[in-house]
């Protein structure tokens, strides 16, 4: 393996545990109620931008805020050390995204209410759209993910 591709290999590593760790303190925030739905949080159930961007989910006052933190989180190297370039901002906005998705599917899987039988869009009615069973998002940001860090 080349010393980038070990590099790489270890990102996305690092991407996924972390994933786990924050997928972890979801389900203790959010038990078997997705999406935020119990929480004592605002809600926007429905607006044509949420349709566009947001995969018709509501937003809530708790993704408002834990979006950009992850966000800003990923961003903390370029800080951290004072450089920035384009590959290194197509390397986080990928793990970002992996981070994501990562995040979203190992929720499901390690939540005692759920695991992979109930990993179904009929179990699921806050992930709207569906394509060969998993989130349409999946696929999207996979590609993009991918791409990115290719790119990178």
């Amino acid at each position: 393996m080349t010393p980038q591709g070990l590099q790489l290999a270890l990102t996305v590593g690092f991407v996924v545990v972390l994933a786990y760790f924050f997928a972890k303190v979801e389900i203790h925030i959010e038990g078997d109620a997705g999406w935020a739905a119990n929480l004592p949080t605002w809600r926007i159930e429905s607006h044509w931008l949420l349709d566009i961007l947001w995969g018709g989910r509501a937003m809530t006052g708790y993704h408002a805020w834990v979006f950009p933190f992850i966000a800003l989180s990923f961003h903390a190297p370029i800080f951290f050390t004072a450089a920035w370039s384009w590959q290194m901002e197509a390397r986080i906005l990928a793990a970002i995204m992996l981070f994501w998705i990562a995040e979203d599917f190992l929720w499901f899987i390690i939540n005692p209410a759920f695991g992979l039988r109930r990993f179904r869009a009929r179990f699921v009615p806050w992930h709207k759209h569906w394509v060969c069973g998993a989130p349409v998002d999946y696929w999207i940001f996979s590609s993009a993910s991918a791409a990115l860090f290719a790119y990178s």
